[in-house]
């Protein structure tokens, strides 16, 4: 049966009354009627008033409340005693300062004990739930202590092990070890009284400098193989998207980005902008040096997949028997030198764009393959039996005549149709002299950042001797020419002259073009006009008027001289 609660009034909130004031209010046969201190903000007032608990500063109030059977005096002061037990009720006890003090030390260690316990409770549950197999002995070897991974690895249950001697079951052990060196003892070695072998690693457990045992942990090591296995595939995984992640990457023009005013250009990017809305496929058409992939970079990025890959092959570039597993992949083993499987450049680009450059070098076989891809939407790792859907927009280029490669039975035709759906036409850089000076001020600029100069134009007679040239390698070759300049070019030179680009002056011969300031046989100057002149105005008698006309001779001059030159 239940004992009737204990009303117990405390008189002083200092540090001990306070101390005693928590204790008690966790005993449950314990109430606490109230609390009293002349300093309301004294500790035990505050967790008083916090608890709702009566409180108050006249200690007379408090311990004139009926029901209380004890009161507890924490403040030692003689007129606090003297004075409570004038005022307290005949039958209330009195636990002066000296008897609190010696109940309040055993309750702060029954406090002690109840940590010690909580905490040895969540040391148990946590030294149960790790995987590891985890064993304890005392100074003696006497075994305290084994985990239940301890008996899931070596077999021995819990009851059978705890209580033997460290020194008779496993002497060579590395707990043992531990004991006896007083050190930490790691390695490779059998439990004792099994046949597990282990990786284990055991310490002295110390004390304020005195060691009291030691404890051993160890993981099989089948585990330990194991693990390093997940962590070998973890690595190829990572290796695969490190590989995936550094094939793919976003557009990075736009047709804006793209300098010419041209009526060629102007064209070009007119359609490109509409065939961006659009996933049909897309063919650009140009000399080398014409800028044929930056208008793939545009054309992604205007469309509705710009925020997915965009995926560049040279098809000239690639070997042609690599050319199937760097378009679909393979499995891992598929043939020699397979070591691990290989996302292609269709999967790679799923949801975004693939741009075949140089369509016009691929070989028959892969043509056919390709047609598929186009057609069914899907492909099959090399070495693979899964179909693989695709969701890709492709865009090609060429330098080459597609038309007459399939006439010649270079080129599928079956393909070249799939393919031709929309034709970008990229002028050559001769067929658009009026962007002449918009790309040498955009690259003198570029230039000026990369190499660190400050280079503000390019003189008449180099502008001239630019304008002239045929420019076979078209914006790559005018690139590459104003770069070299700029190079050459000593640090307070602002401008590029002629001397800066004179390796034009054999070329300029070399295409039938005349530089200006270059000393040239006078026949030859006259022939290389009378031409240029036909060329800009044709070979009408209209034509040849203007011709006469420009170059300020008879129309009959001009026919005699068009004679003698074999035009």
């Amino acid at each position: 049966m239940m004992l009737a609660d204990f009303n117990v009034a405390i008189v002083g909130a200092g540090r001990g009354g306070a101390t005693l004031y928590r204790i008690l209010k966790t005993m449950e046969r314990i109430n606490i009627a109230g609390i009293a201190d002349k300093n309301p903000h004294a500790p035990g007032m505050l967790l008083a008033k916090k608890d709702g608990v009566f409180n108050t500063t006249d200690f007379v109030e408090l311990i004139r409340k009926p029901g209380i059977d004890v009161i507890i005096e924490a403040t030692g002061q003689n007129e606090v005693q003297s004075r409570i037990h004038h005022v307290k009720h005949g039958d209330t006890a009195v636990m002066e300062a000296q008897a609190a003090d010696l109940m309040m030390l055993i309750l702060e260690e029954k406090e002690k004990l109840l940590e010690i316990k909580r905490i040895k409770g969540e040391l148990s549950a946590i030294l149960n739930s790790v995987q590891e197999a985890i064993e304890v002995a005392d100074m003696n070897g006497l075994i305290k202590y084994v985990n239940p991974a301890f008996s899931r690895v070596t077999g021995i249950p819990e009851e059978t092990r705890i209580g033997q001697n460290i020194f008779e079951v496993s002497p060579e052990g590395a707990l043992a070890q531990a004991i006896l060196t007083q050190k930490p003892v790691t390695g490779q070695r059998k439990v004792g009284g099994s046949d597990s072998e282990v990786v284990s690693n055991a310490c002295p457990i110390a004390i304020d400098g005195s060691i009291y045992g030691a404890v051993v942990s160890f993981q099989p090591i089948t585990d330990i193989m194991k693990l390093m296995d997940e962590l070998k595939d973890s690595c190829n995984m990572i290796r695969n998207l490190q590989n995936r992640l550094g094939q793919v990457s976003g557009s990075k023009y736009s047709f804006d980005d793209l300098a010419g005013r041209s009526q060629g250009i102007i064209e070009a990017k007119l359609m490109g902008r509409k065939a961006a809305l659009t996933d049909s496929t897309v063919i650009i058409y140009g000399e080398s040096g014409t800028g044929k992939e930056l208008f793939a970079h545009a054309l992604h990025k205007a469309s509705n997949r710009s925020g997915a890959p965009f995926i560049k092959v040279n098809c000239a570039a690639i070997p042609e028997t690599l050319l199937e597993s760097e378009f679909f992949g393979h499995e891992k083993g598929a043939f020699t030198g397979a070591t691990k499987t290989k996302l292609g450049k269709f999967e790679l680009a799923q949801g975004g764009s693939i741009f075949l450059d140089e369509i016009g070098d691929m070989n028959l076989s892969l043509q056919s393959k390709l047609l598929r891809v186009l057609q069914e939407k899907e492909i099959e790792r090399i070495g693979g039996s899964v179909t693989i859907k695709t969701d890709v927009r492709v865009i090609s280029a060429t330098n080459r005549n597609l038309k007459e490669m399939v006439k010649k039975g270079d080129f599928r035709q079956d393909l070249f149709y799939r393919l031709n759906v929309v034709e970008l036409h990229i002028p050559p850089l001769r067929e658009r002299k009026e962007d002449l000076k918009l790309l040498i001020d955009y690259f003198i600029s570029r230039f000026s950042r990369k190499l660190g100069k400050k280079v503000k134009g390019v003189s008449r007679k180099a502008y001239e001797r630019l304008y002239v040239y045929h420019w076979p390698g078209n914006i790559r070759e005018l690139e590459n020419v104003l770069e070299s300049a700029i190079i050459k070019m000593d640090n307070g030179e602002e401008v590029i002259t002629h001397l800066h680009i004179g390796q034009l002056a054999g070329r300029l011969l070399e295409t039938g073009s005349w530089c200006p300031g270059e000393i040239v046989p006078i026949e030859e100057m006259e022939k290389k006009m009378i031409k240029r002149a036909l060329d800009e105005f044709g070979g009408s008698l209209e034509g040849k008027k203007q011709a006469a006309s420009t170059l300020k001779i008879s129309l009959a001059t001009l026919y005699n001289k068009m004679k003698k030159f074999g035009y």
